[in-house]
């Protein structure tokens, strides 16, 4: 099937396991017309279809319980239970048990084409090189959460040089549009539950974020407490698109928390999962870092590194399978990750040019 079969059968089989919400989805489209970054995060679904196929010759590698739609946006922040600011994977909406190799070569895969838009600027073999770098590293060390505290001074300013004026962000909570009298009554219970106190009186609104799951229903209370506002998102689960790539008819398979407990992390405590449904604090420094957030000058490498490293503290929740891993990537030559990220890359280009030129005609 071409990329526009691909996307009406996967929103279908979607449309049966969460709440969508049709006008987000079209916004959706939209945004997968713009750039061919934008497209691969919006578009997991087809790249689960693609990878085994164009990737047979790394896909045989150790498995493990992997994030899925890694991309050089899939990080971000959060804060721990002793308040201290926490750096890591920002998303696990499409968590299956794959080749090791498919995290490495999607996160690759995007940080190429994030070079090819200048949104970064360092060549995509130097980007794949600090990579591979990090990731080893991480497996011999057994992994390390980055706190950052007392180390990573210099990760600590790039994410907190978004937090300088946290105006605009609660200015944009405010402006989104009342929902609460189409709120489910359980969403709106465990929403009330997960604010930091009762009887707060929350304004429901719907909010619209992401790109991988927009279209999905995405509720969010609003409340004043102690002086500021607080806000308490709820999104719901679905299967990765990696299982209806695979298996249409299945019905289970949410990992969300399971790659959570067992990474190499530092937990969110105010992230939990109720059922299908996800919940979490939403704040300025509990959110994902997009490039364009980040200063002008940094080290990208360093950058680089530090997500592959990340990347490894993900593959390290799968109990004996470091050793596997490090076997594997002794055996493999130095330019493997860049071959296999580029033939990724010219597939989702291809689907892009296709889907941009349909919407254009629409």
């Amino acid at each position: 099937m071409d990329i526009r079969e691909a996307t009406s059968s996967y929103e279908r089989w979607l449309m049966h396991r969460v709440p969508v919400l049709r006008g987000d989805l079209d916004l959706k489209h939209r945004l997968m017309a713009g750039n061919v970054f934008s497209f691969l995060r919006a578009t997991f679904y087809r790249w689960s279809q693609q990878w085994p196929e164009v990737c047979a010759d790394i896909s045989a590698a150790p498995r493990v319980l992997s994030v899925g739609d890694l991309h050089v946006e899939n990080f971000g922040t959060w804060r721990d239970a002793e308040g201290r600011l926490i750096w890591g994977v920002n998303d696990f909406d499409e968590v299956a048990t794959l080749p090791y190799t498919q995290d490495l070569v999607r996160l690759a895969a995007s940080a190429i084409l994030a070079v090819e838009e200048s949104r970064l600027t360092l060549s995509a073999r130097s980007a794949c090189e600090s990579i591979t770098e990090g990731y080893t590293q991480s497996l011999r060390a057994g992994g390390g959460a980055a706190v950052l505290a007392e180390r990573y001074r210099w990760l600590r300013d790039l994410a907190v040089a978004r937090l300088k004026d946290q105006r605009p962000y609660w200015e944009n909570m405010r402006a989104l549009r009342t929902v609460s009298g189409r709120a489910e009554p359980k969403v709106r219970r465990l929403l009330e539950a997960a604010l930091p106190e009762r009887g707060l009186a929350p304004r429901f609104v719907h909010r619209q974020a992401g790109l991988g799951s927009l279209g999905r229903v995405r509720t969010v209370a609003l409340a004043d407490w102690q002086g500021g506002m607080v806000a308490r998102e709820a999104q719901p689960l679905a299967p990765s698109a990696w299982l209806w790539a695979r298996n249409p008819r299945v019905q289970r398979g949410l990992h969300y928390m399971t790659l959570i407990r067992r990474a190499v992390r530092v937990p969110d405590p105010c992230l939990e999962v109720h059922g299908q449904w996800l919940i979490r604090r939403l704040a300025p420094d509990c959110s994902r870092i997009a490039l364009a957030s980040l200063p002008r000058g940094h080290d990208e490498g360093r950058l680089l590194w530090m997500m592959g490293w990340e990347t490894a503290n993900m593959h390290l929740g799968t109990p004996g399978e470091r050793r596997a891993i490090l076997a594997d990537l002794g055996r493999r030559k130095n330019a493997w990750l860049v071959k296999a990220a580029q033939r990724m890359c010219e597939g989702v280009a291809r689907d892009f040019r296709k889907w941009a030129k349909a919407t254009r005609e629409d």
